[in-house]
């Protein structure tokens, strides 16, 4: 949550400077609130104050391989970028902390991911075990081809059957005891 105080500033830029002399409003940060390390659920909202701005800024990622945001009652963690040995080591922290709950219910979103190697596949293994131990819930979203192709090739797909986006993913019913 970032809040803000307009001021008028004047612009003296000159030749050779991206911008043209002026006046300009800008926004002056006050105070700034950041989630702690680990800290999975956005900040409440705020009503504006006294004429300031107040502005909701989406959650920060955890770290530059995930984000985590709440959809339908699920926690969704989104891996990015390559998820290789030391990715998995900064994710693993986070992906403890939201699977040792009890009755967790998570979407795990690999659609942003380029690179997953063993790995991500222990995270997932992990956090599917960790999910099940807690009798929560755990989904998998996976849309790229190599990423799939390594899913069920271990055969993990059977476990985790992949969907194509968090919106299917979420319409998938609650599995029984049986089909787990």
């Amino acid at each position: 949550m970032l809040k803000f105080t307009p001021s008028r500033v004047t612009c003296r830029a000159g030749k050779g400077f991206a911008r043209t002399p002026g006046t300009v409003t800008r926004l002056r940060s006050q105070h700034v609130v950041t989630p702690a390390p680990g800290d999975l659920h956005p900040l409440p909202s705020v009503e504006p104050v006294g004429g300031d701005v107040v502005v909701q800024q989406e959650p920060a990622p955890l770290s530059r391989h995930l984000r985590v945001h709440q959809d339908r009652g699920h926690t969704v963690l989104e891996f990015r970028g390559e998820i290789d040995i030391a990715a998995a080591m900064e994710v693993l922290p986070y992906l403890d902390r939201v699977t040792g709950r009890p009755e967790p219910r998570l979407v795990i979103d690999l659609s942003g991911v380029e690179f997953f190697d063993c790995s991500g596949l222990r995270l997932l293994y992990r956090a599917r075990a960790r999910v099940l131990d807690n009798d929560g819930r755990l989904l998998l979203v996976c849309t790229h081809p190599l990423t799939l192709r390594i899913i069920r090739v271990t055969g993990l797909s059977r476990l985790l059957p992949p969907q194509p986006s968090v919106d299917a993913a979420l319409e998938q019913p609650e599995a029984t005891s049986e089909t787990l």
